[in-house]
């Protein structure tokens, strides 16, 4: 509501005196709903800001919800009918429910977004986390918002990292021990074949004899990768299940092996390739590095697959525009990627939504150096750990375990997805579990708090007195709650999950605060009816912005 009359002051002074550029805020609390600086009209006017504030105050009569105006410092500063402005975003609220936000402007388009990720023959490690909130995340966001999108986890099964599997496998290998603890031996084969590679370097050689031999169908080593790639699966499955995250594709690096050739038969129609030291490349242009698209000995590459799944989404899909939510050092890799597409005569939209590293105790994890935990672990000591807590704040809970894991998770998610994405994540469990500061159980708890508030009440919307809502400490969160819509556009501009999971802090941070100088339990029915209508439409904002970042949730904690 507050961005609709915003827009409305932006018509009125295009219209009504050709202005344009108008740069129109929201201040901070405590000064006016909504301001206008001057100093840059003045400037081009050659004149006073207070002759600008005279010219502008024409909007005071234009817009129906402008209260009064005021000249302050420079600012040309507007209240709003409090009562009316109030009651239209409450209502709205009211009536949308958790479909508040929503929009058709995506209604007809479709993205794509390739997430999550994972590399068979290892384990779901915590570092694979990042790609998988935000992902799902930035997936929720877009669908809010009308967009169909379809979710891919293109998962790494294929590359010379299956060569090195397959010789570690068969020189140091144990199948009994696999068969017992597949993804666990595996990693341990990964890792030493990484430790006596630096010993002995033709065992690089032999990976990649082996991988070309495994692209070309070899059915002893097809077999074997099979087998690594089942188990891999079951383990992942378990962690997309526990972190509530499901995708439309499974269809990993493997399923594009028979459309490369289509897409290196394409690049060579358009007279794209050379042949540069006996690999097969495409000049970039000045800006970028050549483009690899075979090696000397025939090995397709990473660019390569990718090309082949990024026009088959395309042409699958019927999309523009694809998100890979890839890591920061990726970048190069994409731009090549869009690039070669724009010289193929394509005009696919390649967005590399890129995010920083995953530091434990400020090193980043290694699954060669072993500093690497497997998210389940990590999951069960946090459900663990909630469960602790739980049980010293509320030891006659029901659902203890259900609760526990709610929060453990939460508590997970919310520790990324509140960082902005480019930035390293500190992972460290007892900060994210502590239920105060900026945390997944704070916004939980406040949740919990104001559900057993409402829960046993029954709300008349004919008693409520409106008029208790022209108070600052309401009308500061009626703003804020009227904002999510605008927040929803901006984390989907900036594909950034940490828009909703800031705003939500404030949202909690704000509830808390009046709470702590309010009575709700009040005995003026209409001052109660007003005060309940008010909880209702935080609660149900609160709710649906952390079904947005993929966290439950609760009623009791």
């Amino acid at each position: 509501m507050i961005e609709q009359i915003k827009h409305k002051i932006k018509r009125v002074l295009e219209e009504q005196l050709n202005i344009e550029d108008v740069i129109i805020e929201e201040p901070k609390r405590g000064n006016a709903d909504i301001s206008i600086p001057l100093f840059s009209f003045a400037k081009k006017m050659g004149v006073a800001p207070h002759a600008v504030y005279d010219r502008f105050l024409i909007i005071q009569n234009l817009v129906d919800e402008i209260d009064h105006i005021e000249f302050l410092n420079g600012f040309l500063n507007i209240y709003v009918k409090r009562k009316v402005v109030a009651k239209k975003i409450i209502h709205q609220i009211q009536v949308e429910k958790n479909q508040y936000g929503n929009q058709s402007e995506g209604q007809g388009q479709t993205i794509v977004m390739d997430y999550s990720s994972p590399n068979i023959a290892k384990s779901f490690g915590v570092g694979h986390l990042r790609s998988t909130v935000i992902g799902n995340s930035i997936k929720k966001i877009y669908e809010k918002l009308g967009y169909q999108v379809i979710g891919v986890n293109h998962l790494g099964d294929w590359g010379t990292q299956f060569g090195k599997m397959i010789v570690a496998y068969e020189k140091w290998g144990n199948k009994e021990a696999i068969d017992q603890n597949p993804i666990e031996e595996l990693q341990k084969l990964y890792v030493k074949f990484h430790d006596e590679e630096e010993r002995d370097p033709s065992l690089e050689d032999q990976a990649r004899e082996v991988f070309l031999k495994l692209e070309k169908n070899d059915s002893h080593y097809k077999a074997l990768w099979t087998w690594f790639k089942d188990e891999s699966m079951k383990e992942f499955m378990a962690m997309y299940d526990f972190l509530n995250v499901s995708f439309d594709s499974y269809d990993g690096e493997s399923f594009y092996n028979d459309k490369m050739d289509a897409a290196i038969k394409e690049l060579e129609d358009h007279n794209l390739l050379k042949i540069d030291d006996g690999a097969t490349i495409v000049d970039l242009g000045e800006d970028l590095p050549p483009a690899l698209i075979k090696k000397s000995d025939g090995a397709t590459l990473y660019m390569t697959r990718d090309l082949a799944a990024l026009l088959y989404r395309a042409k699958t899909y019927h999309t523009h525009k694809v998100l890979y939510v890839v890591g920061n050092e990726q970048q190069l890799h994409f731009r090549q990627l869009q690039k070669l597409t724009q010289l193929m005569g394509y005009d696919f939209e390649v967005v590399h939504v890129n995010f920083g590293l995953v530091m434990i105790d400020g090193k980043k994890m290694s699954t060669r150096g072993g500093k690497f935990k497997r998210l389940e672990e990590v999951i069960i000591q946090a459900i663990h750990d909630a469960k602790q807590s739980i049980s010293e704040k509320n030891p006659d809970l029901k659902d203890k375990d259900q609760v526990a894991k709610a929060v453990g998770i939460g508590a997970i998610i919310f520790n990324d997805l509140k960082n902005e994405r480019h930035l390293n994540v500190d992972f460290s469990l007892d900060n994210m579990l502590k239920f105060e500061g900026q945390t997944g159980p704070y916004l939980q708890y406040t949740g919990v708090r104001i559900h057993s508030i409402l829960k046993d009440q029954t709300i008349d919307h004919h008693k409520v007195n409106l008029s208790y809502f022209e108070e600052d400490h309401y009308f500061e969160i009626i703003k804020l709650l009227a904002q999510f819509p605008m927040m929803l556009e901006r984390a989907k501009d900036s594909y950034m999950p940490s828009v909703i999971a800031r705003y939500l802090l404030n949202l909690a941070q704000g509830f808390n605060s009046f709470y702590g100088k309010q009575r709700i339990q009040v005995e003026d029915e209409g001052h109660l009816m007003a005060n309940l209508l008010f909880l209702e439409s935080i609660e149900i904002v609160l709710k649906e912005g952390l079904r947005i970042l993929g966290i439950e949730s609760l009623e009791e904690m």
